[in-house]
């Protein structure tokens, strides 16, 4: 089936405290989907953030980010007063998130309300921590010692901590245990607003489609917990680190420094824990786009240690082996992989094997020196067509400084007269594709510059901050967008 979607981060969506929420803005940008006629809502990792506030670089895989717990709930139920949630500093500007300042407020009004909460005699509160034991006990004692020992990375703590000696953990569970409550809490009311929000969202014929990223973090609570899954040695310091090799783009390659999975131990546990971990993202979800989908095929081994990517090598990942593991399990489910980059003969046999769809982005069809399998004349139906992903440009700004020559082929192939149509006409490319899926950037309907962009790669500081402003979702905006599927079949 044809059909189309936006692509928005939570964070992006406008709120009254600082950055978006799954407040009454999430419910009314469902409602402006549901009148553009859209069908999907694509959003990015939901992952609790660190240093550089990346969604890819997550504290856990299975917890959510406490700062998209909507506080208008917690004022309902008199655990917060308005006055409280007004006073805090969230920042000056509405159209992006102060991170710094969420950080040093969110937290401090999340713990009040814990503590005037009572939630430990909640019922559903005792139901969410006894289902969710198998990630939540460790996610949230994690977080309390990290807390405890000023937010340094598990590889530095106290040998007795950093390798889970029994003795260790129960002294900082009985030391911690408010803390390790309140991150509970945080999870619970996380867990529970989203699913509403979701639930929302498919009563009105509206799919979310969620993203994972192949690797996590060295500094989460899964690598600390699950030692024997990653490349560590005895004293769990990793001896190789994820990234990518020197290319066109970047003459040192890129280095992420995730930890790397040890696959033959995940092949001879039936892929448990990453059977389990896209289990769950299928509640949080309805569509899963995996990130770095090559990984699966062959992944850039680093040492650690190494200050660039130049020095790694390639080995060989799970291949069909993993993916037909997970549908046995699982049964069919509703995958995307990102195929993006230079792709080897494997791993495009490896996206046909499983018959997931790949992606196709518009932004990178235009080079004038040579066919392109982005070009929408080459798409095959089973694909998912972008103007841009969050970590492109936004179109208006790509089309303003591509080159010349660039900019001749991609005029010439829209038939474009008038360069100021350039991005509209992009996106009715993309909906004109025999494409099945088109998710375009809000920031992309609303023709808006490089301040928008939501993500610039191997940059810090300046990242995922972008955010809707009140009024700028139309009735004029939502008609232009209906029509545009109606014409296409969407």
């Amino acid at each position: 089936m044809r059909k189309s979607g936006v692509l928005l981060p939570v964070t992006g969506l406008p709120s009254r405290y600082g950055i978006g929420t799954f407040s009454k803005e999430g419910y009314a940008f469902i409602d402006f989907l549901e009148k553009a006629g859209q069908k999907l809502w694509q959003i990015l990792p939901l992952g609790p953030t660190g240093y550089g506030d990346s969604p890819y670089q997550s504290f856990s895989t299975f917890a959510g980010n406490p700062y998209y717990i909507d506080l208008e709930e917690l004022i309902e139920k008199g655990w917060l007063t308005e006055e409280e949630c007004e006073e805090a500093d969230y920042g000056e500007e509405a159209e992006f998130v102060d991170y710094e300042k969420i950080f040093y407020s969110r937290f401090k009004l999340l713990r009040k309300a814990y503590e005037r909460s009572n939630i430990l005699q909640d019922g559903d509160f005792c139901r969410f921590v006894e289902e969710n034991a198998y990630w939540l006990k460790d996610y949230c004692l994690y977080m309390a010692i990290k807390d405890s020992l000023g937010g340094v990375s598990w590889i530095t703590w106290e040998e007795g901590l950093k390798l889970r000696k029994p003795e260790a953990m129960e002294e900082y569970r009985a030391k911690l245990v408010e803390e390790i409550h309140c991150y509970e809490f945080q999870q619970y009311f996380f867990q529970k607003q989203w699913l509403a929000l979701k639930q929302y969202a498919n009563e009105k014929g509206i799919e979310i489609v969620g993203d994972i990223p192949i690797y996590v973090a060295l500094d989460s609570a899964d690598t600390w917990a699950n030692p024997e899954l990653f490349q560590l040695d005895e004293q769990c310091t990793p001896t190789a680190v994820a990234g990518c090799p020197p290319d066109a783009f970047s003459a040192t390659g890129q280095l992420w420094g995730n930890p790397l999975y040890r696959w033959d131990y995940h092949k001879e546990t039936g892929y448990d824990w990453w059977i389990r971990r896209i289990g769950y993202s299928f509640r949080l979800y309805d569509i899963v786009r995996i990130d770095h989908f090559r990984g699966f095929d062959e992944y850039y081994a680093i040492p650690y240690g190494a200050e660039t990517a130049v020095n790694g090598e390639w080995r060989k990942g799970p291949g069909i082996a993993f993916f037909k593991a997970l549908e046995e399990r699982l049964g069919k489910k509703q995958i995307i992989a990102e195929d993006l980059g230079f792709l080897t003969p494997t791993v495009i046999q490896l996206v046909k094997d499983t018959g997931y769809p790949g992606m196709k982005i518009l932004q990178f069809a235009f080079d004038s020196r040579e066919e392109s399998d982005y070009l929408p004349h080459n798409y095959i139906q089973n694909s998912v067509v972008y103007t841009g992903t969050h970590d492109n440009d936004t179109t208006p700004h790509w089309f303003a400084v591509l080159n010349e020559h660039d900019k001749g082929f991609a005029k010439r192939y829209m038939n474009l007269a008038d360069e100021d149509r350039a991005c509209s006409e992009l996106i009715r490319l993309a909906f004109a594709s025999v494409a099945d899926t088109c998710i375009i950037p809000i920031q992309d309907y609303l023709e808006l510059g490089g301040e928008a962009r939501t993500n610039t790669p191997s940059t810090l500081g300046i990242n995922w901050k972008w955010r809707l402003l009140p009024g700028q979702l139309t009735e004029e905006l939502a008609n232009r967008m209906r029509t545009l599927v109606k014409l296409y079949g969407r």
